[in-house]
This record gives structure tokens, C-alpha cells and sequence, in this order.
């Protein structure tokens, strides 16, 4: 019996390869950042990161105007250097506090619901198995994202106003008061709420339904094989599965709890119902731009950004500790 002997060339005497074999490269020597196409993810990046720079870590710069008695006509470099005088006024201010407090009560009171509201909505679009049906109330609600404050605000004055509005003409019609909601500041803060939910929870809830896509649905059918009901598989297969998104855009959310509320409250509020609807945004830009008091209302700036800091720090530690999930 012949038997065949199988002989071995070594790379380097492999005629089929030219030159001394190629050195592999370790990955954390940079062959995984090639490899992976990094180099490119990075490179699409790019711009994105140019314009974080310039628009948002250059103008950092202007900060030291809060510990200046800044003069537009001197500029940074001309102006007096009064350490922290202009946080003493602030935190001296009665008003700032007042504003303060109602910021708190609004943006808080909207977190309440910005956070569960598009979560709920999101689960039960996805529940929707008539497929026309579920894209015609998809668009229905992402359409008010679209529309500006001042389009927003005008919408809601009009259905609440006194003479002609609406609400009013419906109460009126079952033999009720007309009632001036935009003028009564018990009313004021609800409203400033019932409006930011109608514009944005649509919105809201693209995140949470690109999450649920997401939920592996084999489990789903191995739930269905086990007898469980659709409330069943809701509670413990979507809502788990979702809590992470739920985590992350409450964190998100709280980073700007002291900032967001500008252009809602400068179209929909009146000096009828200033003591309640007055925020720090447009407590600075009363301060900063009528009355030119750019140092004061840049250490406003300064302190709300401070606030938020401190609030997303808190809040994803304790996320971490006791749910174990968190951003970073």
C-alpha cells in the first residue's frame, strides 16, 4: 500500500507569497481601530464634533463675564474683575428665589409626565396590529412636534380665551361660568403642562418604540406558549425591556430641568401671572437683554448649568445603585 506523505512548506518558502510574512497586529495596537472601520465612523463624526466645539465649548469662554462688572463698550478684557459679587446679589435676590421655585414646580411638574406619558403611548401603538390605523395615529401625534411655540401658544390661547374660545363656549353651553384661564394662576401652570405633553409626547415616543423594537420576540412566543396574557407580556417582558430608555431619558431630562422652558413660557404668559409663571429663562431674558445686565444674568447661567450638572451626576448614581442602570 502506497501511502502518500503530505509535506509542509513554511511561509516563508510558500512560492505563492511574495516577501516576509505580514507581522499581525495586536488590536491594542491600532489593527482593531482599523479593521472595525472606526477610522471612517470617526471621520463621519467629524463635522458633528467640529460644530459641539465651536458653538458650544468656544462660547465657555464668555463665562468669565460673570465674575466681571461687564461694559459692552470695554469688552471682556477692559472690564472690572469683582470675584464673586454678582453670585452674592443673586443668591441676595428674593426674585431669583421666587423664580427659582417656579421653575422647579413647572419643569418638575412636566417630568412627571414627560416620562411615563410617551412610555404608556409607545406600548399601546405597538399593541396595534391594524397597521393603517397605527400610522395614521403615529402621525397624528409626532405632527404637533412640528409646529413652533408661537404656533403652539396661539393654538391654546384661542380654545381658552374668554370671548369665543372653545373651552369656555362649551362650558358656557352647559350653563357654566366663562372662566379667564390664561389670566388665573392656578390655572396657568396646568395648562403650561397639558400643552408641553400634547407637542412632544408624540415625539416621545419614537425612542420608546424603536426600544420595544428592539425586545427579542422569541420571547415574546415563548410567553404566548406558556398561556400568558397580553397584560402578562406587557409587564414582564415590554416594560423590562424598555426600562433602561425610561432610565436614560429621565437622566436626560434632568440635565435641563432648569432650561427649558423658554419659549413656551415667553408666548403663553402675561404680567397676570407673573408670580407663577416667571422662570429663570426669562427672568434672564428680562435682566440680561432689556435691562443689560449681562454679568448677573450669566451667573444665572452659570448656576442653572451647575444645577443640572449636579441633578444628572445624582440621579445616574443613584440609578446605578438601585436599578443598575445608568448612563455611564
Amino acid at each position: 500500500m502506497i501511502t502518500r506523505q503530505r509535506t509542509h512548506i513554511p511561509l516563508a518558502a510558500n512560492p505563492m507569497t511574495s516577501g516576509p510574512p505580514k507581522r499581525r497586529t495586536e488590536p491594542g495596537k491600532g489593527g482593531r481601530f482599523r479593521r472595525e472601520g472606526y477610522g471612517q465612523m470617526y471621520l463621519i463624526l467629524l463635522p458633528s464634533l467640529l460644530l459641539l466645539v465651536i458653538f458650544k465649548y468656544v462660547p465657555m469662554g464668555g463665562l468669565v463675564i460673570a465674575f466681571q462688572d461687564y461694559n459692552i463698550f470695554q469688552g471682556v478684557r477692559g472690564s472690572d474683575f469683582v470675584g464673586l459679587q454678582q453670585f452674592r446679589e443673586l443668591f441676595a435676590s428674593e426674585e431669583f428665589y421666587r423664580v427659582l421655585l417656579n421653575t422647579l414646580l413647572i419643569n418638575f411638574y412636566k417630568l412627571l409626565f414627560w416620562v411615563p406619558l410617551p412610555a404608556f403611548t409607545a406600548i399601546l401603538l405597538n399593541e396595534v396590529r391594524l397597521l393603517l390605523f397605527r400610522k395614521i395615529v403615529q402621525t397624528t401625534l409626532y405632527m404637533p412636534h412640528f409646529l413652533s411655540w408661537v404656533i403652539v401658544g396661539g393654538i391654546f390661547v384661542n380654545l381658552l380665551q374668554i370671548n369665543g374660545g372653545l373651552v369656555n363656549d362649551v362650558i358656557a353651553w352647559f350653563g357654566g361660568h366663562r372662566v379667564s384661564f390664561m389670566l388665573q394662576p392656578e390655572f396657568f401652570r396646568h395648562i403650561v403642562v397639558a400643552s408641553a405633553m400634547w407637542k412632544e409626547v408624540g415625539w416621545g415616543t419614537i425612542v420608546y418604540l424603536a426600544a420595544i423594537a428592539g425586545i427579542n420576540p422569541q420571547l415574546y412566543e415563548a410567553a404566548v406558549m406558556d398561556g400568558a396574557s397580553k397584560l402578562q407580556q406587557i409587564r414582564h417582558i415590554t416594560i423590562p425591556g424598555i426600562a433602561g430608555t425610561v432610565v436614560l431619558m429621565a437622566i436626560m431630562s434632568l440635565g435641563s430641568v432648569l432650561t427649558n422652558s423658554f419659549e413656551q413660557i415667553l408666548v403663553m404668559y402675561n404680567a397676570a401671572v407673573y408670580d407663577v409663571a416667571d422662570v429663570l429663562e426669562t427672568y434672564v431674558f428680562r435682566n440680561g437683554i432689556g435691562q443689560m445686565q449681562y454679568s448677573f444674568t450669566t451667573a444665572v447661567g452659570i448656576f442653572s448649568g451647575v444645577v443640572g450638572f449636579v441633578l444628572v451626576v445624582t440621579t445616574n448614581a443613584l440609578c446605578r445603585k438601585f436599578l443598575h442602570r445608568g448612563m455611564w
